[in-house]
């Protein structure tokens, strides 16, 4: 993605040697300011994660691969496999759902088995290199994927844009680059199909209205910022023709959980007939679970993430003020689970397939046996 003029991903490094050095965007500062900082220690990657300096899915592993080369290069010598064992341990409690980071984690592990010191720094920053770079390009080509979705859509209505709402941020930002759920729209805007993209709010982080409305900005998407609420009142209307979000984690049968609400919108979808698709790369399939329901883990974050809304004031100083009587109790569960039979299809690196476990293992027939 382009920020004025320059292409970032959204997370690198920067140096050589011992002055290299790991950058993310800080996406709490967005869309008011673009902020670049450098995370130095694993304490300021676990801290990135976990106050969502970094967000999304894919960008979560990425980080948290990233943070075990981190780790790596400050490891003593002397209790090299203690100190990383807790390092990743670390790293793996700062966000329960996304599949992503245990997987992140996991290949790392497996990268740095009978290695210490310089070994070990090498190989964690060549898996952490390959873990963004397959990220990036697996969303690219979600993207392309996706966009044999818009152009069918875009045959059904010629003379006007293809209308796609999302909910919460699955693009650029919440990945190393393209996004999941925002790579088909992309696509399809720079293949010349007239988009137009529905921008859920999403409470209570706001990811829609300070993530996707900027990026999509950025990149010149026409776009409207919409209440969480409006989304099956607009599908009734028959102003949606698709909606596509992203997910944080699959199961081998199809539920996907992804930020809270999600759940909502595939009701709507399914009672007007409008196509709801999720968009993941393979890293968020979690193929040991079948019932997402009952088996996914759901964050539940500070409550006053509800209690309080933080935005730009009049006099250009951002505050954040509280929406309820002062001492109301707030619950603030993060994410829900949308049942397979709610999914049209899921978008993935390797094709668009159904939402079911004969769908996905006819893509991934690896894991038949998981």
């Amino acid at each position: 993605m382009n920020v004025d003029g320059r292409h970032y991903r959204t997370i690198w490094t920067e140096g050589e040697g011992e002055d290299e050095t790991l950058f993310i965007i800080d996406q709490t500062a967005l869309p008011h300011e673009f902020r670049v900082k450098a995370l130095r220690t694993v304490d300021d990657v676990c801290r990135a994660i976990r106050d969502m300096w970094v967000r999304g899915a894919g960008l979560i592993g990425a980080a948290a691969a990233w943070g075990v080369w981190v780790a790596a290069r400050t490891a003593p010598e002397g209790d090299f496999a203690g100190f990383m064992a807790r390092c990743m341990e670390a790293l793996r409690l700062t966000r329960p759902t996304a599949s992503n980071l245990a997987w992140a984690l996991e290949r790392q592990k497996k990268a740095l088995a009978g290695r210490s010191g310089r070994e070990a720094v090498l190989a964690a920053h060549a898996e952490a290199k390959a873990v963004a770079d397959e990220d990036a390009e697996f969303c690219r080509r979600i993207g392309a994927h996706g966009l044999r979705l818009i152009e069918e859509a875009a045959a059904k209505h010629p003379g006007r844009p293809v209308n796609i709402l999302t909910h919460c941020n699955a693009g650029w930002l919440a990945f190393v680059d393209y996004g999941s759920a925002l790579s088909p729209v992309y696509a399809a805007f720079d293949a010349g199909i007239p988009v137009h993209v529905w921008v859920d709010e999403t409470r209570p982080r706001n990811q829609g209205a300070s993530l996707t409305a900027w990026e999509l900005g950025m990149h010149g998407v026409p776009h409207d910022l919409i209440a969480d609420n409006a989304g099956g009142h607009l599908m009734q209307h028959g102003m949606v023709d698709m909606v596509i979000t992203g997910a944080d984690r699959v199961t081998r049968c199809g539920d996907a959980a992804n930020k809270i609400g999600t759940y909502l919108k595939a009701l709507a979808a399914a009672d007007n007939n409008v196509p709801f698709y999720v968009a993941l790369p393979s890293s968020t399939f979690d193929f040991s679970l079948r019932d997402g329901v009952r088996d996914i883990p759901i964050e539940e974050r500070n409550a006053d993430e509800v209690r309080v809304m933080t935005g730009l004031a009049d006099d250009g100083r951002v505050t954040s003020v509280r929406i309820c009587p002062a001492g109301t109790s707030a619950r603030n569960w993060a994410f829900d689970v949308t049942p397979a039979r709610l999914i049209a299809g899921l978008i993935t690196e390797r094709g668009v397939c159904e939402a079911s476990e004969q769908g996905i293992l006819s893509l991934y027939p690896e894991h038949r046996n998981d």
